[in-house]
């Protein structure tokens, strides 16, 4: 099973910090670092900063938000990078939620598995190094009455470029078995795997594909320690974030996965109290199965058992995480975690 990890935030304070975490992991032998971006640093600019300091490891936009660029400028984007790598990108796109897509950049989120669709085909086209023309429902090139006509990127073609899609809703990562090379998972659980692996691999076979064809990769948060309860503990505020927080009332696909999962009762009761301002209930109300049934949580034997559990239900690649830990913590971390996998 291959390794990843995150790269940043970035900022003033930890970019040295940042720049040697990553160059270490590259030293160790793994395989991703993904780039993400929400509300603060964005997907791109770490990675052409990060290009010039790597040689080896594979540098991700984990994800690029797809409604705050245009599709054009999103495949001039990832080809640049590529070059800049020297053929070490992967081009990750998602959705992102209607909180950042309408609260922070005011524009329109419905629709976003159509927009999604239109994206990668135009892309597709970019990379392919087509003329980029295209008649959707979010998307027309070149703008129709306009004075434009349809161009070809001013670069060489990269059809072998892998797209990496980070999906959550059913309708979603049926259209990432069928169309991806790789899905960015999150909110995953080996117990429940079919509440997000059933759906990519029907999108696979409706495809003529297997799911095989698919890198599956999936964020883990790992903590490794003796007193497992508090881990646990210390972990219930991040899973009462992304139930309460990660989207609105209506639309929170974090919410949907677990619930999917079989959490149904609980995922909408912390949603609730978070909704509801009430904060410490919502931490105190995730069950502790919300924590050890999705990440790596305990002392290292019961870590390298979770591992075990991931590779069993079909993930390729596990994006590990290390939330709350300090920066000489997560090298250790890191190296322990290397040669459990």
């Amino acid at each position: 099973m291959k390794l990843a990890i995150s790269i940043g935030p970035i900022d003033p304070v930890n970019l040295e910090s940042t720049t040697a975490f990553v160059r270490h992991a590259e030293a160790l032998g793994v395989d991703y670092a993904w780039s993400h971006e929400a509300w603060g640093t964005d997907a791109v600019t770490p990675i052409a900063y990060l290009a010039a300091k790597t040689e080896r490891i594979k540098l991700g936009s984990g994800i690029i938000q797809i409604s705050t660029r245009t599709p054009a400028m999103i495949a001039m984007t990832a080809l640049t990078l590529d070059v800049l790598s020297q053929g070490r990108f992967v081009l990750g796109l998602g959705t992102s939620g209607p909180q950042v897509i309408e609260g922070l950049h005011g524009l329109p989120y419905a629709g976003a598995l159509s927009r999604l669709r239109e994206t990668v085909d135009i892309i597709t086209q970019g990379l392919n190094g087509e003329k980029l023309n295209y008649k959707g429902r979010y998307h027309e090139l070149p703008l129709p009455d306009g004075e434009g006509k349809s161009l070809r990127l001013d670069f060489a073609s990269r059809p072998e470029m892998p797209i990496y899609l980070a999906t959550l809703g059913p309708r979603a990562l049926e259209y990432t078995g069928a169309r991806a090379a790789g899905w960015l998972g999150t909110s995953f659980s080996p117990e429940h795997a079919d509440a997000h692996l059933a759906y990519i691999a029907q999108g696979a076979k409706d495809a003529g594909r297997d799911i095989s064809d698919i890198d599956l990769q999936v964020g883990c948060h790992v903590a490794i320690g003796d007193d497992v309860e508090g881990l646990i503990g210390e972990r219930k505020k991040a899973v009462a974030f992304s139930l309460g927080a990660m989207g609105s009332a209506q639309t929170n696909f974090y919410n949907d996965a677990y619930r999917r999962a079989g959490f149904e009762d609980d995922a909408r009761a912390v949603q609730s109290l978070w909704l509801a301002g009430k904060r410490e209930a919502a931490v105190a109300r995730v069950p502790d199965a919300l924590v050890t049934q999705f990440a790596a949580v305990g002392t290292e034997e019961m870590v390298k058992e979770r591992f075990q559990d991931y590779r069993a239900a079909g993930v390729n690649c596990l994006h590990c995480r290390f939330e709350g830990t300090t920066q000489s913590n997560k090298y250790e971390i890191l190296e322990r975690i290397f040669e459990m996998l």
